[in-house]
């Protein structure tokens, strides 16, 4: 089927950022593509069928457990044909979703907003209430000889640079303090309030009652892990209240509600074990989340393969996450080594024994393409060694592929039969993930994070402190996917986009023509009102990305962008009339009408070229750089005879920006390469670091920056940052955004009109270094996009805003709110201040340009846009200085 070959070329692609539609489409995948295969496209594509050992066996297991709960004999039966290993038909496992329910909000929320569950005593009394958890972080423990009911302590480290909320644990008996570990993050986050702010003290039992006049607690281990470095299970207790008084009511309030979350906290980790690995209870949680927000997208067998995933072995699912993670797509065993596993022929075992893991042990077990990517295994030494066991010559300095190559033609050949069992010879026996075990799980990736731009590696980044998310209320109302045909239809157009963009990197242009032609086709076969609704200025319009037919659209355009390369400019405008006529609300209109009327003038069609042009202005969604770029279009093409009537834009289009020149002694300025100057200490430079020198020596002092859109879109949302992360339905779907999904939408303002209008009075008025000063200091270090905390520094932040003034901020970042997507690139290169006294200044945008370079529509646009703002800019052209005798 197409969307198997289109999941499988060749090995794992790591493409992390920007690539087809902004988003990672490789599934690591492992099967090649025939061309005949492509042909069949269209007929009941992307039905990810699991294998069937998987789904046999999943079966089998998942019926002893529906008719006799926890049925030893018949797991037995089992596990002695080697088909399964143990499962968990508790309640715990059983997933359920209901979006409208608040129960089932809570797990999408960020880390301060937890699940509510429910409590056997009142949180009204806390006296004895018993809070179970674990020490983490046990390989920076001491060594000492813990016995359950062992004392603690928990002391408070705010300094640790990885969470500020730390808290230590350590033994705390005779006198003798060494540390144990950490309490986890998320318990942390409520407990080190209640030890700031409250006073109150973990210690150990002798001596607690004297420590807080408030809150007694008593902290002891509660058993021992087999491995030193294993989580150390603990429980606190709360020995007694005393308060009295009306302030100390009021604390009371507070630190029952502390508590109470703490509880909750700990509450929601007994769904996973405590001997799971980080990465492991990471995996389960993404399991997990996708089937309870998405239960309606998977059929039975593939629900089936997520459940009982999580009861397989620790050492399975370890196994199993560690390769997924990996390259691949087959891992010699004998190179496998991971210090958590125990037991990795138990694991392999257990794993292809379920179908979630595939080997190759002796000849028979290879397949397909099996061969070719297990010979990548080998090192070049070892190829060198299998083509003399081969009587095979070989010439000094080859690359590894020629070696692969040169092996796999005389086996295809016949003149080297014994290949396979040579190779295996050499690697031992080799594992894989299964490609539809791989494929699932790819998917529920995708479901999970919403993107191709994050994996795993996200939940490994805020557990170490290196990335910290937003807090935001996730409130879910509509499902991205009404139907799982709609689903299966989006992930068919994900598979024909890879193809697309794996072909266009390979130049493979029969693939390229295919997917083109593929995608028209689902476009053209799409009723109107489907790709009108799907697009149109709803509240849920940004959810329109994750439609087919959306997809389908952006394979179009990189097909009309691969045209217009061929120069086979009739193909490329029949598919731009098709995507304006189909896509009648989007607003890519400007730059596709942009296209048709440059592609109509290639072909001659002049006249058709100039009301193509003179229609696309008439749009409301021809917007920014493409609506510039058409106004001169018409303007140029629209002269008499074509035209008599001038436009109304004509004397805005036609204004002046002032320029300034700037002459250096060039390094190089050879066209198509980025020019080159000597600057004023002697050193090499850009344009841009010649103009800044320039500006700052005799320009009249200025300070600047080259940013670009940088400082401008760090500035938009440390002042609105209370807007972009209201609480607005649907825009937050998953923990790991740095924006809302709306923020690229016209619906991004109009929704939160009354939340960005005050802040725009304010602005206005004179308050924004204020705002964002104090947005600064709260939001530190915080992902947020657009926010680059590192590149610029707040004290030329504050003196980037105070120097352009409120009412200029505030029209700019109005118009940017309004249309984030077409105003957040292609600003001026510089941004450049100086004071008049303490607390006035002024500032200028400068677009530089270097020798046979001008500017673009988009740059042209900004600049016009600029001064209609009442900013000062200007553009500074650098060229070589004359050469004297």
């Amino acid at each position: 089927m197409f969307s198997d070959t289109c999941l499988a070329r060749g090995t794992k692609r790591k493409l992390r950022q920007r690539t087809l539609l902004q988003l990672n489409f490789s599934s690591q995948s492992k099967v090649g593509i025939q061309s005949s295969e492509l042909d069949q496209v269209g007929v009941n594509v992307v039905q990810r069928a699991p294998d069937n050992i998987l789904c046999d066996t999943l079966h089998k297991l998942h019926d002893c457990h529906s008719v006799n709960g926890d049925n030893t004999t018949q797991y037995k039966a089992l596990m002695n044909s080697e088909s399964v290993l143990s499962t968990d038909s508790s309640a715990e496992n059983k997933i359920t979703c209901d979006i409208n329910g608040e129960a089932d909000k809570s797990t999408l929320l960020p880390e301060n907003k937890m699940p509510k569950y429910e409590m056997n005593e009142t949180m009204d009394d806390m006296s004895g209430q018993l809070l179970k958890t674990f020490v983490v972080g046990r390989k920076f423990s001491e060594e000492v000889m813990l016995y359950p009911g062992a004392n603690i302590s928990l002391l408070r480290d705010p300094n640790n640079i990885k969470d500020n909320n730390a808290i230590k644990v350590v033994y705390a008996e005779s006198g003798c303090y060494k540390m144990l570990g950490f309490i986890r993050r998320e318990l942390a986050q409520y407990l080190s309030p209640l030890m700031d702010k409250y006073l109150l003290s973990f210690e150990s039992v002798q001596n607690v009652h004297d420590i807080y006049h408030g809150l007694a607690l008593q902290g002891c281990v509660t058993s021992i892990p087999e491995q030193s470095h294993d989580v150390l299970p603990i429980q606190i207790t709360c020995q007694n209240e005393i308060f009295s008084g009306e302030k100390e009511c009021e604390d009371l309030q507070v630190v029952r509600s502390l508590w109470e979350n703490a509880f909750r906290v700990a509450e929601s980790a007994k769904t996973h074990p405590l001997s799971m690995a980080k990465y492991q209870q990471n995996f389960s949680v993404l399991i997990h989340e996708v089937l309870r927000s998405y239960p309606h997208l998977f059929s039975r067998d593939e629900k089936i393969i997520f459940e009982t995933f999580t009861s397989l072995s620790d050492d399975s699912q370890r196994l199993f996450v560690r390769l997924y993670t990996r390259k691949g797509p087959w891992f010699r065993i004998s190179n496998l080594s991971y210090p958590e596993i125990s037991d990795y022929n138990q694991a392999i075992k257990e794993l292809s024994a379920t179908g979630y893991m595939c080997s190759v042990g002796s000849i028979s077990d290879f397949q397909d393409n099996d061969l070719k990517e297990v010979l990548y295994l080998l090192t070049v030494s070892e190829l060198r060694e299998v083509l003399c066991k081969l009587k095979k010559k070989c010439k000094p300095g080859t690359r590894k592929q020629d070696f692969i190559a040169l092996l796999l033609s005389s086996y295809a050949d016949g003149l080297c039969p014994a290949l396979p069992n040579v190779v295996l010879e050499k690697t031992g026996p080799c594992v894989q993930i299964s490609l539809s075990a791989e494929s699932l799980f790819w998917c529920a990736e995708r479901l999970f994070f919403l993107n191709g731009e994050q994996d795993l590696s996200a939940f490994l980044l805020v557990d170490l402190g290196i990335i910290k998310y937003p807090n935001y209320n996730c409130i879910i109302s509509k499902q991205i996917f009404s139907s799982r045909n709609d689903f299966l239809a989006y992930e068919e157009a994900i598979e024909v986009a890879q193809v697309m963009d794996q072909s266009l990197d390979e130049n493979g242009t029969e693939f390229v023509l295919r997917c083109i032609e593929v995608s028209d086709s689902r476009i053209s076969n799409s009723s109107h009102e489907e790709a009108r609704s799907l697009t149109s200025e709803s509240p849920a319009a940004f959810l329109s990305c994750f439609s087919a037919v959306w997809v389908y659209s952006k394979v179009v355009l990189l097909g009309v962008s691969f045209l217009e390369r061929e120069r086979r400019y009739k193909d490329a405008i029949i598919l731009l009339k098709q995507l304006l006529k189909h896509f009648t609300s989007d607003r890519r209109r400007g730059y596709w009408t942009l296209r048709l009327s440059i592609d109509l003038e290639h072909v001659g069609c002049l006249n058709e070229s100039l009301s193509v042009a003179e229609d696309g202005l008439l749009d409301p969604l021809v917007r920014a750089g493409s609506r510039m770029a058409l106004q001169r279009r018409v303007l140029r093409l629209g002269k008499p005879p074509r035209r008599w009537k001038t436009p109304s834009f004509s004397e805005s289009v036609k204004r002046k920006i002032t320029e300034v020149h700037v002459q250096g002694r060039p390094l190089n300025c050879r066209t198509g390469m980025k020019s080159r100057f000597y600057g004023e200490d002697g050193e090499q430079c850009g344009v841009e670091e010649l103009a800044m020198q320039y500006y700052g020596r005799e320009g009249g002092g200025w300070q600047s920056v080259h940013t670009e859109s940088g400082i401008w879109l760090t500035i938009f949302g440390l002042l609105l940052w209370d807007a972009i992360f209201a609480d607005v339905p649907d825009v937050f779907r998953t923990r790991f955004q740095t924006a809302p999904l709306d923020l690229e939408t016209d619906s991004f303002y109009e929704v939160r009109k009354t939340i960005i209008e005050p802040i725009l009075v304010k602005i206005y008025d004179g308050a924004a270094e204020e705002i964002l000063i104090t947005s600064w200091e709260t939001n530190l270090g915080t992902s947020c996009r657009g926010v680059n905390w590192n590149r610029h520094s707040l004290s030329e932040l504050r003196a980037a805003v105070t120097c352009i003034g409120g009412p200029c901020l505030a029209s700019f970042f109005r118009h940017l709110a309004q249309d984030y997507r077409s105003w957040s690139s292609g600003m001026p290169d510089l941004l450049l201040w100086r004071f008049h006294g303490d607390y006035r200044g002024e500032a200028k945008l400068v677009e530089v340009k270097g020798p046979n370079d001008r500017l673009s529509e988009q740059q042209r646009a900004w600049l016009l846009f600029l001064m209609d703002c009442g900013f000062n800019t200007e553009v500074c052209k650098v060229s070589p200085a004359p050469v004297t005798e």
